[in-house]
């Protein structure tokens, strides 16, 4: 395993409360894709340093241009284009991993987490983190509330894995129920109490 450092070229405001911390977002095939950008861009702004990952659904939804862009690093797109030529399954991305952030976190990626699944960026990167897991969930209300998806999210608990959301609401299969992801500001606030635990744990 191949070891990195903090690029040396990411600054943040000044007075910024991440300043130092690390985390991956893993975007999966979901249309809340959309909110996931301004979580990047929350998180930046806040002087995190912040590496996206996306599975191929979800660039269907959002283009790995837009998450450049707002997070100022390269994207992770797949396990046989490496950033790093030395570490063909970017296992070195969660080395300096503060955590580890899921948004959407789909029912698909949900299993593939829960039964040991490694078959490409994201599911590869899930299974070398030790750092905390943060799951944002999202899917239709009946996908949700299905046994198997709930016994899922139970095995990922189990071992440590956190939760935010969903909410009620308006989903994209036009109809009303729980799988709405949580909004931007409530998955960054989250994200924040457990940065910050990381780096106090870190220090002392």
């Amino acid at each position: 395993m191949t070891t990195t450092s903090r690029p040396s070229s990411d600054k943040s405001p000044h007075g910024s409360d991440l300043t130092g911390c690390e985390v991956i977002v893993a975007v999966t095939g979901g249309i809340a894709a959309y909110k996931t950008c301004d979580v990047v861009s929350r998180l930046v702004q806040r002087g995190a340093g912040v590496t996206v990952a996306m599975t191929r659904s979800a660039r269907k939804f959002v283009g790995p241009a837009t998450f450049q862009a707002l997070s100022g690093r390269h994207v992770l797109t797949s396990l046989w284009r490496p950033n790093d030529p030395t570490d063909v399954q970017h296992i070195a991305a969660t080395n300096e991993a503060d955590l580890f952030l899921v948004a959407p976190a789909t029912a698909n990626i949900l299993a593939k987490f829960a039964t040991g699944i490694a078959d490409d960026i994201v599911t590869t990167l899930f299974t070398s983190v030790s750092s905390t897991v943060l799951l944002v969930p999202s899917m239709n209300d009946r996908m949700w509330n299905h046994p198997i998806v709930q016994r899922n999210l139970a095995t990922l608990k189990e071992i440590g894995c956190q939760t935010v959301g969903p909410d009620d609401g308006w989903l994209a299969c036009r109809s009303v129920g729980a799988g709405r992801m949580a909004q931007p500001q409530e998955i960054t606030e989250r994200a924040v109490k457990l940065l910050t635990a990381a780096r106090a744990e870190r220090s002392g």
